[in-house]
């Protein structure tokens, strides 16, 4: 940290608030299909002795193993915004009702823009459940303001115990923070990795490409799950830096050496250029290129259950 603002390891690209304007001004937006279908009720266990991830929505996954259930940067608000009436609107509904989730003990949230860091809903998580939260540093404030008190920030390679073999590592991203336009990274952002006796899991939150998924795998070794980004990756002169491309998050994948890949962030907001379905299909074309079989690198359907148990 510097002159008060975070810092990516390597440089971000040179870009100004001017590129963003004509960005704004110029999109050309892939085709995207609103389909507001609720889920059906869901009856999930309340408690898993080994490991299965629930794909909700967005970057918000179910995550039970060893008897815990945590939930990763929950959004189940109609918009990914401080606004009711602006800002990028929901495209498709929640895969898991709010009310059929397990009771919940962990809420992992990776950074403070709109669709990780979703007010509302962590408001509800806190006075339904009572979780535990994890953010990185200087988060907290934020959380605060919803009367979340039982919070913990974390630094870059900080752990923190989850339960008593359980233990959670905030890990480095590539990517910013800010709510408004006079905060920009202001506070930090990461990924989390939980080491369980089930495994190592790695929720990455939002991030570009860059040497820190090679630190991660030194020094906490083969991930036995990674939750990787695919969308918002267009364009890529703006995107590259923050967000990975579906062929970054395979070759991310490899750089892990994850035993099982699960695509997150597509399909819900349109936060970027890229169509709904545009980060399946290319993740398609780039397992194919880097041989890596498909059933190595999942996309799940919203609601989707994934039992991962040995």
């Amino acid at each position: 940290m510097m002159t008060g603002k975070y810092q990516n390891q390597i440089p971000d690209a040179d870009l100004s608030a001017l590129d963003m304007l004509m960005w704004q001004f110029n999109r050309e937006q892939g085709n995207w299909t609103e389909d507001l279908t609720p889920p059906e009720p869901k009856v999930l266990p309340k408690s898993v002795a080994d490991l299965t991830v629930t794909f909700i929505n967005h970057c918000t996954f179910l995550i039970q193993v060893c008897g815990l259930n945590i939930l990763t940067d929950p959004i189940w608000s109609e918009r990914a915004s401080p606004f009711s009436w602006a800002g990028p609107k929901r495209q498709r509904q929640p895969g898991l009702r709010f009310e059929d989730l397990p009771p919940i003990h962990a809420v992992l949230v990776s950074h403070d823009h709109y669709d990780h860091m979703d007010a509302p809903t962590l408001n509800l998580l806190n006075k339904v459940h009572q979780p535990k939260f994890f953010t990185p540093l200087d988060n907290a404030d934020t959380l605060q303001q919803e009367s979340i008190t039982d919070c913990t920030e974390l630094s870059w390679w900080q752990s923190a115990e989850l339960a008593p073999n359980i233990k959670l590592w905030l890990v480095p991203g590539r990517h910013f923070s800010g709510r408004w336009a006079i905060d920009h990274n202001d506070t930090l952002w990461g990924g989390f990795v939980i080491e369980a006796p089930a495994g190592k899991i790695y929720f990455a939150g939002d991030t570009g490409f860059g040497p820190h998924f090679k630190e991660i795998h030194e020094k906490l070794g083969p991930m036995r799950l990674a939750i990787l980004p695919i969308g918002a990756y267009k364009p890529r002169n703006l995107m590259e830096t923050y967000h990975l491309s579906p062929e970054e998050a395979v070759q991310a994948h490899q750089v892990l050496k994850a035993n099982t890949s699960i695509a997150s962030h597509f399909g819900t907001f349109a936060m970027a250029d890229d169509g709904q379905e545009e980060p399946v299909r290319e993740l398609e074309k780039a397992l194919a290129k880097h041989t890596v079989p498909k059933s190595d690198f999942l996309v799940l359907a919203q609601g989707q259950t994934l039992d991962l148990s040995k």
